[in-house]
């Protein structure tokens, strides 16, 4: 008895229906991960003073662009005091990981910095339904890292960059996000952003960098730009202020009562928004 091998034309047929299959798959993730973002960013854990951020930092559209799924491993950096955290742990909960990774506390770490990493670390272990199974775990500056090598699907962070970039680790800390990603895993960053041809020096002072020492930075620790966007973008600011970034809310350091509302009317910082890949 003799098996007829497929036409061409049944071939094609075969291929198109698996491409439709996988593309409604596809769709219908990303259509969950949005329902469960609109969920999560509505709940009533998240206080009013956050919900007010949201605006300005759109979690939902930052997210989705990154492309975090309900299954990954995700390590965020410097979570400070959780304002992405109650996003990302109850979304990961049940199938996927996350890990937080707030900088290792010292002698001479300033007392505010200690009073959060206290808190933080307080508020993820008071609410087990929502942050259960969450890790965390301070790292080094000097000597980053961030779980097992190769075990992470997405690291992200959110206006870290001038921090390490002032500190002179920044080369450290994105070869350490390198180390912890798998092949193909997605670096995301969110930082101020500076004009383009801004001195390093007015960075440093300023609190703003440039995109293309973000991308030079990360290149060199091995990772390829994909895809940037203009989500976090905000146009009412100059980045030329007197006392820098930290001049806009919702810090307001420096600002004279008089000034504020102009402040203000400003809004929380324009961002650049990248999304890298490890090769």
């Amino acid at each position: 008895m003799s098996i007829s091998m497929p036409t061409r034309r049944q071939m094609l047929c075969v291929v198109g229906a698996l491409t439709l299959t996988l593309t409604a798959s596809a769709y219908a993730s990303n259509e969950y991960i949005a329902d469960l973002l609109d969920e999560v960013i509505d709940a009533p854990h998240r206080s009013e003073e956050n919900r007010a951020r949201d605006r300005y930092r759109h979690p939902k559209e930052t997210l989705l662009f990154f492309g975090l799924r309900e299954n990954m491993t995700v390590v965020e950096i410097s979570p400070a005091s959780g304002w992405y955290t109650e996003i990302l742990a109850p979304i990961l909960k049940r199938q996927g990981k996350f890990l937080a990774s707030p900088p290792a506390l010292a002698a001479d770490t300033p007392e505010p910095m200690k009073r959060r990493d206290a808190a933080y670390k307080a508020m993820v272990a008071a609410d087990p339904k929502l942050y259960g199974g969450a890790a965390i775990a301070n790292f080094d500056l000097q000597k980053p890292v961030f779980g097992t090598a190769g075990s992470a699907d997405m690291v992200l962070t959110f206006r870290n960059v001038h921090n390490w970039s002032k500190a002179g680790t920044a080369d450290a800390m994105f070869q350490a996000f390198h180390t912890a990603l798998k092949k193909g895993g997605v670096l995301g960053v969110v930082e101020h952003r500076a004009r383009p041809g801004t001195s390093f020096q007015r960075q440093i002072d300023s609190g703003y960098m440039t995109e293309a020492y973000v991308i030079e930075t990360a290149t060199r620790a091995g990772f390829k730009l994909v895809a940037s966007s203009d989500i976090n973008y905000n146009p009412k600011d100059t980045t030329d202020h007197p006392g820098g970034v930290w001049n806009l809310p919702p810090n307001l350091r420096g600002v004279a009562e008089k000034d504020k509302a102009k402040y203000l009317a400003i809004g929380e910082s324009d961002r650049m928004t990248l999304k890298f890949v490890k090769q």
